[in-house]
Order: C-alpha cells, then structure tokens, then sequence
C-alpha cells in the first residue's frame, strides 16, 4: 500500500500515483508499459494475474525495475504531514525523509518498555499500555510493572504490585537454597569430570606401559642379538690375529729362505763369471793362431 494522498501538501501528480492503490507510491516498481506500482501492491497483483491493471500488457516479475530517476526525485521532493497529525504533530517534511522523522517523533505511540515483565501473581505479561513518547518517563514512574531495588537492602529487584508481598527473609532464604543447589549441581558436575579425566589418564598410563614394555622387550632382543654379533666379531677377529701372525711367521721364514737363495745366486754367479771369461780367451787365441798357420802353408 502507498502513501495516503491525503497527508501531502499540494498537488500530487498523476505519474506518482500507484495503478493499483490509487495513493502515493511507496517503494516504486515499474513495468515495461512504464505503469508505476507500489512494490506490495505488484507483488500481490501478480500473485492472481499476469497483466499489467491499467493496459493488460503481460507482465512478469522479473521484467519490473526501479523508478526512472527524475521521477523518483519529483516523488522524494513531496512535502506531507507526519502521519503522528491526529496526535498533535504538525511536522510537515519530505517525503524522503518523512521515515526518520516518525522513527523518532514525539508523538508516536510506542510500548512501555516494560512490556516483558512478568508478574508472579498475574497471568499476563508486562505491561500492555502504549503511549507517547513524549510521555513515556511520566508512564515509567507510575507503572505498575516498573522496578526498584528492595528499600529493606536486600539486593533484590521488586516491582511496585509486589511491594506488599516482598519478604526479604523469605527471599534470601530462597537465594540462598538457589545457590546451594547450584552449588551442588557444580560440585557434582566437576566430581564426574575429574573421576573421568582420572579414568581417562588411567587407560592412557595403562596403553603406555603396555608400549613401553613392548619396546623393553624389542630392546631386550636387540641388546641380545648385538651381544651375539660382538661375540663373533671377537671370535673373528682372534682368528684373523692368528692368521696375521702365522703369515708373518711365514713372512719371516720366506724372507730367510730368499735371503739363502740370493748368496746361492751370488756365488753360484761370480763362478759362472770366472769360467764364461776363461773359455772366450782361449777360443780367441785358437782363431788368432790358425791364419798363421794358413800363411805358412
């Protein structure tokens, strides 16, 4: 629905008014056919009809779009009364502006705002009276529904319609039996969960014995066969000594041995040397003394 064309001042052009509600158009909508809609009023159109109201044109949702811009303006630039009139406001603004002006305006009927308050003694809740703005602090301090804090000093928040019965004995001890139920409940409540972290931790120490004493075992065995290994290292390494010294043994036997064979060698040498110089003098003077012999002939 629009703007009640009643509450503007002037004349209202034809072209801002809604095809359908006939009043001032609020939130704007236009078709194709370039008709002007309030947008509540298109939209539930549309529910029932596929047409355009003045023209008959068909029309969809998704072919309507925003107000042209120099008519949205001429429709934002319209002066009208606020609609709070009939209570005593004669503020005259723009219809632009008119949204924030009646959000807070003086003279709006508004809730008490001890509308929530809940009376132990009545089935209703809070207060249902709606007033003036202007006059809400007056309402406030007369409420029936309005609270205070206790004047005995108690602590405790009253209301004015259980001034009479308030007992801050009664109130107290009540408290305080809240309290020591609460008290319990949480005592309770931590109890259960440190008994199950307790549990908790317990099954978590048994698993990790259980794995430390796997990796004990694994360790055992590794200790076991690494023992084993040193032992025939050791073992290996008496019987490779025994080879060392046995090949040195050898070693030394052969060295003397070589050592015999090269004095062998040496005088069997200088021998040979003797008779080899002894056999070529003598062929030699045998061929020097046979051309004498020829020549003689």
């Amino acid at each position: 629905m629009g703007y009640d064309i009643e509450r503007f001042v002037g004349y209202v052009n034809e072209g801002l008014l809604c095809s359908i509600c006939r009043d001032v158009l609020e939130d704007p909508l236009q078709a194709p056919c370039e008709h002007a809609f309030c947008t509540a009023c298109i939209h539930g159109w549309l529910v029932h009809h596929s047409n355009c109201p003045e023209d008959r044109q068909v029309i969809d949702v998704s072919l309507l779009r925003p107000l042209y811009r120099y008519m949205k303006n001429d429709l934002n630039r319209l002066q009208l009364h606020c609609r709070n009139r009939e209570y005593g406001c004669e503020m005259v603004c723009s219809l632009e502006s008119i949204d924030r002006h009646e959000r807070e305006c003086e003279y709006s009927q508004i809730p008490c705002s001890n509308a929530d308050v809940v009376l132990p003694c009545s089935p209703c809740s809070g207060c249902t009276v709606q007033i003036e703005r202007r006059n809400l602090d007056g309402h406030l301090a007369v409420c029936e529904y309005r609270s205070r804090e206790c004047p005995n000093g108690c602590g405790f928040t009253i209301l004015s319609a259980e001034d009479t019965q308030h007992n801050c004995v009664a109130e107290l001890r009540t408290e305080l039996e809240l309290l020591r139920s609460e008290m319990i409940c949480r005592v309770e409540e931590a109890k259960h969960e440190m008994e199950s972290r307790l549990d908790s931790q317990r099954r978590h120490m048994v698993q990790k014995e259980s794995i430390l004493q796997n990796e004990i075992e694994e360790l055992k065995s590794q200790m076991s066969r690494l023992m084993s290994d040193v032992r025939s290292l050791m073992a290996a390494e008496r019987q490779h000594r025994q080879e060392l010294e046995q090949a040195e043994l050898e070693k030394r036997e052969l060295m003397e041995l070589l050592k015999g064979l090269q004095k062998d060698c040496r005088l069997t040498t200088t021998e040979g040397s003797r008779k080899s110089n002894f056999r070529p003098l003598t062929r030699l003077e045998s061929v020097k003394r046979k051309p004498r012999e020829v020549t003689v002939i």
